[in-house]
């Protein structure tokens, strides 16, 4: 039944709520109580004079009655009846069961939304509880420190008289594994509450290490005039709380700063001019290598380029070391990454640059082009292996509404979300669903 012909049900409620009987109130308004109780019932249409004397006495607005139910309320209540695992016989009347019981759909609707904001937090931790290297790292401090305890306690509670320095050797073991499982556990402890505190999660010194440079999107002035040098500026920021934060921020801000001196903003804005956004070309016309371009690029204003760019950097176990997420181009937190990105080709073919128009499964996936380069950042000798790193700028599309382009190659994020079905660099299953419901498990 029409959202507009529920006039009669929102009457019948309302002279429910004021607990009047349908003959007191058609003779108030007038009318027999069997055309009141047609009129309640749906079956008769009203308005004009009777509808405004029947609002006058339920003492209520004339337009409440007429009013048809928000429509938010009623697409909550069709999504919640399409993810109903039951067949539902009765969506059609959906609007009728808003308009008589309001309350009880308001509630059904906010229900809803509590079960599926429920289930994606879930799955969210689920996900992190997999993959999140912190977390992994201080579960399993926590449970090896309270098995050695376990096993120490078994041992002294076993009959039998140990000799005097062997107890006080586990006696020793024991105080030592306890303080140990107390740090571990605290440790533990502060980081989920940082973790339930703030909008972003903390505790990893790369996600500290982010967001600094995000609070600042990557580009840093005082640095560009030489004003201030990057161990002044990392003593001063917020976000950096850890130790081992701000030595990783310093780093990063080193390299900016012998990047910036390399290539100063005005030469390179005036090279983007002349040449656009041509890394093979703005290098050689700059006199620099390929991947201190890349990275240069990722860290001027946007202005400067026309165009957002995203950027990742990793080691030779691929590892990611530092990102710039970008629109359009899902990253990964700090962990396993899709193995098919030029990123991960590059450190294949040292010192080759690789350019590769791809195309990221998602939902607010596009196509990109993507320049990758890797190289040495230690010389190696001898005595030792090279140090390599692999760069990748990610210039994503103006248009994403367009389809994939036919040379595009298709990636994923990461394999725990990717939704690409018969991928054969796949490590592991995916959490996500396709259409049909199914776990996608092909491997």
């Amino acid at each position: 039944m029409a959202g507009d012909s529920l006039t009669g049900s929102r009457i019948r409620e309302r002279r429910l709520m004021l607990g009047l009987r349908q003959a007191d109130l058609a003779r108030d308004a007038g009318i027999s109580a069997s055309y009141l109780n047609l009129i309640e019932h749906n079956r008769r249409r009203i308005g004009g004079k009777l509808l405004v004397t029947l609002a006058q006495v339920l003492n209520v607005e004339p337009s409440l009655l007429t009013e048809g139910v928000e429509a938010t309320l009623v697409a909550s209540l069709r999504e919640a009846a399409a993810e109903a695992r039951t067949p539902m016989v009765e969506l059609d009347r959906v609007d009728e069961f808003a308009g008589r019981f309001p309350g009880w759909a308001e509630v059904l609707a906010q229900t809803h939304g509590r079960i599926g904001a429920l289930e994606r937090t879930v799955r969210s931790l689920s996900d992190r509880l997999t993959h999140d290297p912190h977390l992994a790292a201080s579960l399993h401090e926590v449970l090896s420190t309270a098995a050695a305890i376990r096993s120490t306690a078994g041992i002294l509670a076993e009959p039998g008289e140990l000799e005097a320095e062997w107890r006080d050797r586990f006696h020793k073991n024991l105080d030592q594994d306890a303080q140990r499982l107390a740090d571990s556990s605290r440790a533990l402890v502060r980081f989920l509450d940082e973790s339930d505190q703030a909008g972003e999660r903390r505790g990893i010194p790369q996600e500290e290490v982010e967001a600094f440079f995000t609070a600042r999107e990557f580009h840093f002035p005082e640095i560009e005039k030489g004003s201030v040098e990057p161990r002044d500026l990392v003593k001063a920021a917020p976000e950096l709380e850890s130790t081992a934060a701000r030595k990783l921020a310093e780093a990063g801000l080193q390299l900016y700063q012998e990047d910036a001196e390399r290539m100063p903003l005005v030469a390179l804005r005036a090279a983007i001019e002349t040449h656009g956004l041509a890394p093979g070309k703005l290098a050689q016309a700059l006199d620099v290598e390929i991947y201190r371009l890349l990275r240069r690029l990722a860290m001027v204003p946007q202005d400067v380029l026309g165009h957002p760019v995203g950027l990742v950097i990793c080691d030779a176990s691929g590892s990611i070391l530092m990102r710039k997420p970008v629109a359009g181009f899902p990253l990964p937190r700090f962990g396993t990454s899709c193995p098919l990105w030029p990123l991960f080709t590059a450190l294949s073919q040292p010192g080759v640059p690789i350019r590769r128009r791809i195309h990221q499964k998602g939902r607010a996936a596009r196509d990109s082009e993507c320049f990758a380069i890797s190289w040495q950042a230690e010389q190696p000798g001898f005595d030792r292996d090279p140090v390599m790193r692999s760069v990748m700028l990610i210039l994503p599309s103006e248009h994403p509404d367009q389809p994939p382009h036919a040379d595009s190659r298709p990636v994923g994020a990461s394999c725990r979300i990717c939704v690409r079905r018969g991928c054969p660099a796949r490590r592991e299953p995916s959490i996500l669903r396709d259409s049909s419901g199914a776990r996608l498990m092909q491997m």
